[in-house]
């Protein structure tokens, strides 16, 4: 394991205040507001933990719906409420505010469901090369690397493969269509506790999927702005967030600066695994400031 992914699990590791409270933390990194895949997915532990056994392998997620709703403050810790909505004999139902300064900064509503059999089906994985066949991220966006700054360098506990060229790398005279593959998986093994993979994927969802939606605008990194509105997340099939999993986004609509960006992460053996939906807004450098 090495010492990102160390860290990333460690801000996952909630503190309990109370039953149904929990305190969360962000790493200590220079951001303007909390990154929206570790709120989701610090909402999600919150919410799973009180759920069976608190691992997620009595009653696995098979869904999650969120909200963003104010920046969150990464010097300040994040307090998770967790309502108990409903527990059924198939389902259980979380809500949970996450707040900070007094004020909800986020919203999720999480269900889980008992493992059953039944029906099953699914579109089949697109044709890929194999992870391995990739560079890594740091070999990938090298050219950029002056660009980047300080951010290039910082260490990732999520190993991304890109398929083709990365996201948001193509300025206004090569714009590219809103499409986008990549692998993605832990950099190294993490326990078997499927709440925590889930949390994981979670967390690994929102990294590029916006990105997509500003691919056909040439909007790269000192070209716009975006920030996550909401996200929703199904989980299909069992999945580890430390194997191979490759991640198909695209974006069908942009319209009154907010851009929609849809996921589907399949694993590496061709099942669909997750599907995802987020609506964003999109706006140009020369309206960041509105």
């Amino acid at each position: 394991m090495t010492a990102a992914l160390d860290a990333l699990l460690d801000i996952l590791h909630l503190e309990a205040l109370e039953v149904n409270l929990y305190r969360g933390f962000s790493p200590p990194e220079e951001r303007l507001r909390v990154f929206g895949g570790q709120v989701a997915a610090q909402a999600l532990i919150a919410a799973g933990r009180t759920v069976g056994d608190g691992t997620g392998a009595e009653r696995p997620v098979h869904s999650l719906h969120a909200y963003f709703l104010r920046p969150g403050d990464p010097k300040d810790p994040i307090v998770y409420q967790v309502d108990r909505i409903r527990d059924g004999r198939s389902f259980t139902t979380r809500r949970v505010a996450a707040i900070q300064h007094g004020e909800a900064i986020f919203h999720l509503s999480a269900s889980f469901h008992v493992p059953e059999v039944g029906v099953s089906h699914q579109v089949q994985a697109p044709v890929v090369p194999d992870p391995e066949t990739l560079p890594t991220w740091s070999e990938a966006m090298a050219p950029y690397a002056q660009a980047l700054g300080e951010w290039y360098h910082r260490p990732r506990p999520i190993d991304v493969r890109h398929v083709g060229e990365p996201i948001r790398t193509s300025p206004d005279s090569a714009l590219r269509p809103p499409v986008h593959q990549m692998w993605m998986r832990t950099d190294g093994k993490v326990p078997d506790d499927p709440l925590l993979h889930a949390c994981l994927v979670a967390f690994a969802s929102d990294l590029t999927l916006l990105d997509t939606a500003m691919a056909p605008h040439g909007l790269i990194w000192n070209k716009g702005m975006q920030a996550s509105l909401d996200h929703a997340m199904w989980f299909h099939r069992p999945f580890r967030a430390d194997e191979w999993l490759l991640y198909e986004q695209r974006s069908p609509t942009a319209a009154d600066a907010r851009g929609l960006a849809t996921g589907t992460i399949f694993t590496r053996s061709g099942a669909l695994a997750v599907s995802v939906v987020q609506e964003g807004l999109l706006r140009p450098a020369s309206r960041t400031k509105v």
